[in-house]
């Protein structure tokens, strides 16, 4: 089931939040729900989650519930290729190592096929069985495999140049974990994520709720 127009980005941010929520039900044996139920659960609006829903032709009858095996499945398709997406990751530290190692990934249908670093010490290794390359074979590698998502896991000085790379190479979307809003001239897709951020909007929470209380 396709989109009726172009989301808005605070539609499309929901759309996994709704595959989440889908996915619990069904692991959960409920097979019908209702907007209201829907949304008292997931703490909106049954309105608003109509509207969402309208956007791809509303997944079933007002009135009668949602069948929450039409939801997931419809939410799978929309969110995610039949065949999965591969990934690659560029930067084996920290972080990149937790990212490789992060088994929702897959579950997802996101499959890691190849980690890039500099580091000679690194180079061979492997993390949850996929091999550490040197970055020097990235745009071979891309050429050989059809990669459709490169997790940027880098310092910032490195972050515009790797991901020019990349996208030159053919890559078809960025998902950058580094401390920069990055933007490229490219026609590419962008998702930044900043967990720091994330992390001082929730010290903003507790801070103003210990205050008020």
């Amino acid at each position: 089931m396709q989109a009726k127009k172009r989301l808005s980005e605070a539609v499309m941010r929901r759309l996994p939040r709704y595959l989440r929520y889908f996915t619990e039900l069904k692991e959960n044996g409920i097979t019908k729900i209702s907007s209201s139920e829907l949304g008292e659960k997931m703490g909106m609006t049954a309105s608003q989650i109509r509207q969402d829903f309208s956007y791809f032709g509303g997944f079933g009858q007002q009135g009668y519930g949602y069948s929450v095996e039409v939801l997931y499945d419809s939410m799978k398709r929309i969110l995610l290729k039949e065949q999965g997406f591969t990934v690659i990751i560029i930067g084996a530290g920290n972080l990149g190592t937790a990212l490789a190692k992060y088994n929702n990934f897959h579950k997802r249908g996101f499959d890691i096929i190849g980690i890039f670093d500099i580091n000679p010490k690194l180079i061979g290794k492997t993390i949850n069985g996929t091999e550490i390359m040197s970055i020097d074979r990235l745009e071979d590698f891309i050429a050989q495999h059809e990669t459709d998502i490169a997790i940027l896991s880098l310092p910032r000085s490195e972050t515009k140049a790797i991901a020019a790379r990349v996208a030159n190479a053919g890559v078809k979307g960025l998902f950058n974990f580094s401390p920069m809003d990055l933007k490229l001239p490219h026609e590419i897709p962008i998702e930044n994520v900043h967990l720091s951020d994330s992390l001082m909007v929730l010290g903003y929470k507790i801070k103003n709720f210990q205050e008020e209380k």
